[in-house]
């Protein structure tokens, strides 16, 4: 079963919201007060998805704004130069500085990140500097959860995906969700609900829809389908770690991606790399359950690596892994 897009578009994929810094440990396990040395990259997930999108050969453009500094000039070079369009970033003149993502790497099953998220530029992007025909010109919209966290970026996103319904682009919703990007858990719950209603295709884990569905305990994913397929939801994605991925299609259809084994480095980027390769899939005109195949491969090459956006995998590369076979039994 396949998902199908518009084909007479210029773009595969136009993502919007965040594009930071992450700074990782290139000491590992040790903790982050005795760390001395890190590593500069681009972060932020809807900036690893275009450039994960991007190395598998998309054509991935951004809208996003960065701030008037060294580590914005940083961001849009590095993203230009890996492919991806930078025309419709808007750069801040109101003294917003950029985000910063420091990572920890005690072990493969002890990472953490310190985010630097106050007043961000990325938050920033207005309704305004949304622009219609740019949309228009791609196949997908990718919208990143934790874009929706403030004010005017939530605006700015949610307008962008009225201008996507409106010109039948189909919308991808990454929940990529944050705790600490909100004030709330209700809040994340009314804000991510409206968005992912209106989306054609859902992914996260499933601690992500519990907070979509502003759960205290973890939910069924039954429900969760249930739910979103009484609205605009063709598919859903849910992830649930080692034990794998499921995707649900609105007709009824349930498949299942295994996790392939791998030398875990750390946890983190596991996810954007995961939606790019699943999302390449999907828009190549490949079926559901190779596109889950593609996701848990690309997630699995990504945190046996140091960084999130260097390490995103060539299409050869997934391809060898899924070849091997080797998925781990739960």
């Amino acid at each position: 079963m396949k998902v199908n897009f518009n084909t007479d578009k210029e773009f595969d994929i136009i993502a919007i919201g965040r594009a930071c810094i992450d700074l990782n440990a290139v000491e590992y396990n040790r903790p982050m007060e005795e760390t001395m040395t890190f590593s500069k990259y681009v972060g932020g997930s809807p900036a690893n998805i275009a450039i994960g999108s991007a190395k598998l050969g998309l054509k991935a453009g951004f809208i996003g704004k960065l701030a008037d500094d060294q580590h914005g000039r940083f961001i849009e070079k590095y993203m230009r130069e890996a492919g991806i369009d930078t025309t419709n970033f808007v750069v801040d003149q109101e003294g917003h500085k950029t985000g910063l993502a420091f990572t920890e790497i005690k072990s493969p099953e002890e990472c953490s990140i310190l985010m630097y998220r106050q007043d961000v530029a990325d938050l920033y992007l207005t309704p305004a500097e949304v622009n219609e025909d740019y949309i228009k010109r791609s196949k997908v919209l990718l919208i990143s959860g934790t874009a929706l966290s403030k004010s005017p970026s939530r605006e700015a996103v949610i307008k962008a995906v009225s201008l996507a319904k409106k010109n039948d682009i189909k919308v991808i919703f990454e929940l990529d969700y944050r705790p600490y990007s909100w004030e709330n858990q209700e809040e994340t719950a009314v804000y991510y609900s409206l968005v992912a209603e209106q989306s054609d295709v859902v992914i996260g884990t499933r601690d992500e829809y519990d907070a979509l569905e502003n759960r205290t305990t973890e939910g069924k994913n039954e429900d969760t389908v249930n739910y979103l397929f009484m609205h605009s939801p063709e598919l859903v994605v849910i992830k649930h770690g080692v034990e794998g991925s499921y995707a649900y299609t609105k007709s009824g259809k349930t498949f299942r991606g295994k996790a392939y084994k791998t030398k875990v480095l750390k946890t983190f980027g596991a996810g954007d790399s995961y939606a790019s390769a699943f999302l390449f899939a999907l828009i190549s005109g490949k079926d559901i359950e190779t596109a889950l195949k593609y996701g848990s491969a690309s997630a699995s090459i990504v945190v046996s690596k140091h960084s999130s956006s260097e390490a995103m995998p060539t299409v050869e590369e997934i391809e060898a892994l899924i070849d091997k076979n080797e998925t781990i039994s739960v």
